[in-house]
């Protein structure tokens, strides 16, 4: 037969939560940032709006890697072994633009 034991539960930590949802916001508005981009910005202007969004989704994901994944608080080995094959991953996107540009020119 089990014993009933009472459960514990800890106060809230505030400044954990006040980070969370300061994060979350940075978040929303860089969505929005992209969104507005996307339909403002003239389609003459692609490399432009194709680099400003890299660059945002590389700036998304630090913060979820940073703060959701509490990568921000580790070692910098183990940042280098997340960090770098994201790099290796946004070259490999700058490369497949690049070809893709000249396939669609040589075929059009």
């Amino acid at each position: 037969m089990q014993r009933n034991t009472p459960i514990n539960v800890k106060p809230i930590n505030k400044n954990k939560v006040k980070l969370f949802l300061q994060v979350t916001l940075y978040l929303f508005i860089i969505t929005v940032f992209e969104f507005a981009i996307a339909f403002t910005v003239p389609h003459e202007y692609k490399w432009v709006r194709i680099f400003i969004f890299i660059a945002l989704t590389i700036v998304k994901a630090y913060y979820i890697m940073s703060e959701f994944m509490h990568l921000g608080h580790e070692r910098g080995s183990l940042k280098m072994s997340v960090l770098l094959p994201l790099l290796f991953v946004v070259f490999l996107l700058f490369i497949l633009l690049f070809q893709a540009d000249a396939i669609y020119q040589a075929v059009y």
